[in-house]
């Protein structure tokens, strides 16, 4: 049981950051993922103490026992989300109590602690605060910021959950997750691999679903597609997700995105673009989608967009998809004016071009 606490953060400042030149010279093409700002954050946690030392300490490796149970038993979780430099200078992350809420939705599932929202929140505060000169300027770019949690206790045996854990904050600048900018993407229709079953863990951000997904998106590039699409698992007949993206589909000028069963990552993305519709008067509907009303919709002129979205993506139009035994155009191939207008108004909102109605975004500095 988690023990909630108010916890004091020890400061220690790298004596090893990079320089402003350094600095920029990766800022000028960051990449994704790459490259991580000169700090991060940890958290550790015992059964009966609960958390405790918080830090912010000089980002380097960790040492761990070789029989830690993350190493064998996968008890882990992430979030993922952006720290964005808005026009008028200041730095805000968007909606971070909605992924904090998800991060311990997660750790229920996964037999692991659960961290105060509030602390959540502190700890993703500190990291940006203390790095915050690794904010891109560019457009489009921004921090990205990778909350996880993993099990620590150096033991070998699966009759129960590990009794110490690690929560840990890294950051990464950004530039846009798919290169060559907004153009539509291909993607493979996996009916021979399944991602999750019910029951499972499909709905938590863990490690073990993006492991288990590796073979089909290789899969998906050996067949010239950029991403693989998952299908349900009884019957592989109905659309789920994109890789780790949620997908909607612009039926009859009405969005549609596949409704949340369980074996669907619940994206911060998703109900934020759920919400945005009703601004933009689209109205929208969580329901099963098959491979059948996808390619017939298509095909006949109804189904004219499909786009994919996530905090590393944000929107990402489709243009093909291909199968096993069938392929096919969505509309004329090219990013349709309801994507981008949802594109649009999002990221908007983010750098802050757009007004923030709903009031997502969390201002750092």
């Amino acid at each position: 049981m988690t023990i909630a606490q108010k916890l004091s953060f020890d400061v220690q400042l790298s004596d090893h950051a990079r320089t402003a030149a350094e600095r920029e010279q990766v800022l000028a093409n960051p990449g994704w993922g790459q490259v991580f700002t000169d700090h991060m954050v940890s958290i550790d946690f015992t059964e009966g103490k609960g958390w405790h030392d918080a830090r912010l300490e000089a980002y380097g490796p960790l040492v761990l026992d070789p029989a830690t149970a993350v190493f064998h038993y996968a008890q882990e979780l992430f979030e993922g989300l952006k720290a964005y430099r808005q026009a008028n200078g200041s730095i805000v992350m968007f909606r971070p109590y909605a992924n904090a809420t998800r991060f311990n939705r997660s750790a229920q599932r996964m037999a692991m602690p659960e961290l105060p929202e509030e602390t959540f929140v502190e700890s993703l505060d500190l990291l940006v605060n203390t790095d915050k000169e690794w904010v891109p300027t560019a457009e489009g770019h921004s921090l990205y910021l990778r909350p996880f949690m993993i099990a620590t206790q150096p033991a070998l045996g699966v009759n129960y959950p590990s009794k110490t854990y690690r929560y840990m904050v890294i950051a990464s600048p950004a530039a846009s997750y798919f290169t060559g900018g907004i153009k539509p993407v291909s993607v493979w229709l996996s009916t021979e691999y399944t991602r999750a079953a019910p029951g499972g863990t499909g709905f938590a951000k863990c490690g073990g679903n993006y492991a288990a997904a590796f073979v089909a998106q290789r899969q998906a590039v050996e067949n010239g597609c950029d991403q693989v699409v998952w299908l349900d698992a009884h019957e592989h007949r109905y659309v789920e997700e994109m890789g780790g993206m949620n997908l909607f589909f612009v039926i009859g000028g009405k969005l549609v995105t596949p409704a949340l069963t369980g074996t669907l990552l619940p994206g911060i993305t998703r109900d934020s673009i759920l919400e945005l519709a009703g601004d933009l008067g689209l109205e929208t509907e969580e329901r099963l989608v098959s491979v059948e009303e996808w390619q017939a919709g298509c095909e006949s002129g109804e189904l004219t967009e499909v786009f994919a979205c996530g905090t590393a993506a944000v929107v990402t139009p489709v243009g093909t998809v291909k199968g096993a035994d069938r392929s096919w155009t969505i509309g004329d191939g090219t990013p349709g004016p309801i994507t981008m207008r949802v594109r649009e108004e999002l990221v908007g909102i983010q750098y802050g071009a757009r007004p923030d109605t709903h009031n997502w975004v969390h201002k750092i500095a």
